[in-house]
This record gives structure tokens, C-alpha cells and sequence, in this order.
């Protein structure tokens, strides 16, 4: 048996709880990273600069402010279900048959709330407190709720869901530091110097906190490289490249702490060690490097020259002004306006 070298900082899932409501860490992990990827993402498009597709043109984002506000809301639902729907059919589809159980029963005791809902009754596959969500769902429902309003309102849905790739390591990294507050997806047994003991392992092995390797590789490192993508090589002048960027990096970070996480119980052997996160990531590695090379022939070329800047960026945020415009005559505000600066 190892020992912990390193105690775990024991915190109570519950951040507070607001009359007969908890408000669990989980759920605010959710709520900051919805929020400040949406921010980071109208800093994004206010960056005149990282559109400047040649010296002579700037490409613009590929929506408005306010198409922006709709699509966070079928992207946020895409999320939830799509994440939930996802682990219930990867990790455990005995969920769709289960016995549905009452909001009474699933809360106990009496109260407020027992008494006016408690005959309400749940089917197991929408407890997302049991069993949690998937990344991988999630991500197939933010890409099918991305296309569908794109397509629906005459967007690029490359170059939307570009501007999503971008904030989408914000969530990842907030996501898995709330699965570590929680003590699950812990890491295999090990005596490394750093190996803690979770509370809720029933073995009481020093394991690895791997939930704090994806927050740093998932969520840190990943939104750096995109950040240098974007800001210093202007690769949401190419559509799709962006997604392709965050599809195989997170897949190859995703398959790398695969090999530290502890395998949920309940999952199958699979052969040559492989594990269902892994088989799930490895598509997205090579879907991630086709949008990348499939870009290879669009004009934007590499980092952004200080004499482009000075001799170009003016008249082509005035063309660009004169385009959005044209395209957008009645719609209120400029709030959508590039500026020159580089603070996204």
C-alpha cells in the first residue's frame, strides 16, 4: 500500500446552500466557465488585428454580438445534454433502463420542496449527479447545436465554431478543478512524492490527482497554444483550422493522463491498455489534424509584422467598418466594431 505524500485539501463540494438549494462547486464550474469564455470570445471579436487575413484586408469574425448572445444559449443546452447523453451511452447505458425514482425519495425528509415536488419521479439517465457528463458528448452537442444554428442563419460554422475552440479550454480547466473539490475521476495508485489519498476512494490508495494534470494540460496549456495560434499566426483567417487545433490537442492531452486516471469500475478491459477516453479522443486527433491540413492553402500567412500593423490596420478597419455596415443596416449599437488592440 503507498503512502500519501501530499494530504488532500478536503473541501465541501457544496460551496453553500441558498434556503433547501445546494450550490455545489460543480455547478459554478459550469457557470465561470460558460461565463468567461463567452467574455473572452467578444474580446476576441473586438481584436481587429488577428483578422487581418492579408496586409490589405482584415476577414472580420463571423457573427455579431447578438448572434453571438442566441448561440451561447443552444451551445449551454448543447453542453448539458449532450454531456449527459454522452456519458450515459459511453460509460453506462444500464442508465436508460433503470427505475425512475422521486424527487422525494432521491432528497429525503420533508420540506418545502418534498412537499411540492416530491411526486414528481426521474429517469436515472437525467440524474446528472449520478454518473456525472461526458467531455465527449458535450462536445457532440455543442457541434450539432453550433451547425444547426449556423446553417439556419447563413453562418460559417468553421469559422463560428472557431471562436469556440478558443474559450472551450476556460470550461475544461474550471471543470476539472471542480472534479478534483469533488475527490472523483481520481488517478491510478502510485508512490509519486505528490500522490494524495481521495476521500471518496474505497481503497484508500495514494493516487495520482490526475484531475489536476487535464485542468493544467486541457485547460492551461491548450489555451495557450491557441492563444499563440490566434494572436501571433491569425489562424481564425483559416476556418476550421482553429477547431482542428483544439480537437487533436486535447485529444493527445486526453490520451497522455488517460494512462495516470483510474478506469471507472464499471467499464470493460479493453486491449493494449486502452481505455474508453482514449478511444474516444483518438478520432478527434485525427479529425483535428484533417481541419488543419485542409486549410493549408489559405492566404493568411505567419506572424503579424509590425510595419503590417502600423501601414494597413486604419484603412482596413474603416473598409471592414463600411462592410458590417452595409451587411448589418438597422441593427442598433457598434458594440461588434473591431479595435486595434491586442488585449483579448
Amino acid at each position: 500500500m503507498f503512502l500519501a505524500q501530499i494530504p488532500y485539501p478536503e473541501i465541501d463540494p457544496i460551496f453553500f446552500n441558498l434556503g433547501p438549494i445546494p450550490i455545489r462547486w460543480y455547478a459554478l464550474a459550469y457557470i465561470a466557465g460558460i461565463t468567461l469564455g463567452w467574455f473572452y470570445v467578444t474580446r476576441l471579436m473586438k481584436s481587429a488585428s488577428i483578422w487581418q487575413k492579408t496586409p490589405n484586408l482584415i476577414s472580420g469574425p463571423p457573427l455579431n454580438r447578438e448572434k453571438l448572445d442566441d448561440i451561447l444559449f443552444w451551445v449551454t443546452l448543447g453542453i448539458i445534454l449532450g454531456g449527459r447523453l454522452g456519458y450515459v451511452m459511453f460509460y453506462e447505458p444500464s442508465l436508460l433502463f433503470g427505475a425512475w425514482v422521486s424527487v422525494k425519495s432521491m432528497m429525503g425528509g420533508e420540506g418545502l420542496i418534498q412537499t411540492l415536488l416530491g411526486w414528481i419521479h426521474i429517469p436515472p439517465a437525467l440524474m446528472i449527479w449520478n454518473g456525472g457528463m461526458s467531455f465527449h458528448g458535450g462536445l457532440i452537442g455543442v457541434t450539432l447545436a453550433g451547425y444547426i444554428y449556423s446553417r439556419r442563419n447563413g453562418l460559417n460554422a468553421l469559422a463560428v465554431g472557431d471562436l469556440f475552440a478558443c474559450a472551450a479550454p476556460i470550461g475544461l480547466f474550471f471543470g476539472r478543478i471542480a472534479n478534483f473539490i469533488n475527490a472523483e475521476l481520481y488517478g491510478r495508485a502510485t508512490d509519486a512524492p505528490w500522490a494524495m489519498v481521495f476521500p471518496t476512494d474505497p481503497q484508500q490508495l495514494a493516487r495520482h490527482p490526475s484531475q489536476l494534470y487535464e485542468a493544467a494540460l486541457e485547460g492551461f496549456v491548450l489555451f495557450i497554444a491557441i492563444r499563440i495560434a490566434t494572436h501571433h499566426f491569425r489562424v481564425l483567417t483559416k476556418p476550421g483550422f482553429t477547431i482542428g487545433l483544439f480537437l487533436a490537442g486535447y485529444g493527445v492531452a486526453r490520451a497522455f493522463v488517460e494512462y495516470f486516471r483510474q478506469p471507472d469500475t464499471h467499464m470493460p478491459d479493453f486491449p493494449l491498455g486502452l481505455t474508453m477516453g482514449i478511444i474516444l479522443s483518438l478520432p478527434m486527433v485525427a479529425l483535428g489534424v484533417y481541419l488543419m491540413w485542409r486549410t493549408k492553402g489559405d492566404s493568411a500567412s505567419g506572424p503579424l509584422t509590425s510595419a503590417e500593423t502600423t501601414s494597413s490596420l486604419t484603412p482596413q478597419t474603416t473598409e471592414l467598418e463600411d462592410t458590417k455596415t452595409s451587411s448589418e443596416s438597422g441593427r442598433p449599437g457598434n458594440e461588434d466594431k473591431p479595435d486595434t488592440s491586442e488585449g483579448a
